[in-house]
């Protein structure tokens, strides 16, 4: 599996939320709203989600293995990193 396009639309004033990413697998299959996150340890990723009924945010969309979450985390943020630095 290649993560083969990644979109970065940076937010600005918001607390935490630094970006929502879009990415394409294999030119074939789109995820949208991912957010970059501003945690306590630094930036990450998290996956598109939406709050039930019962205010609990479920994922809708999400790696099902620990190196596939890294490997689309990783692609975001140096996106995310490479639109910083060219903006600056």
């Amino acid at each position: 599996m290649i993560v083969s396009d990644v979109r970065i639309r940076k937010i600005e004033g918001q607390s935490r939320l630094r970006a929502i990413a879009s990415i394409t697998i294999d030119n074939a299959f789109a995820v949208h709203e991912l957010r970059v996150i501003e945690g306590n340890d630094g930036l990450f990723v998290a996956m598109p989600s939406r709050k039930t009924n019962d205010n609990v945010f479920r994922d809708i969309a999400h790696p099902i293995n620990i190196e596939t979450r890294k490997m689309i985390e990783e692609v975001v943020l140096k996106k995310y990193y490479e639109e910083k630095e060219e903006a600056a």
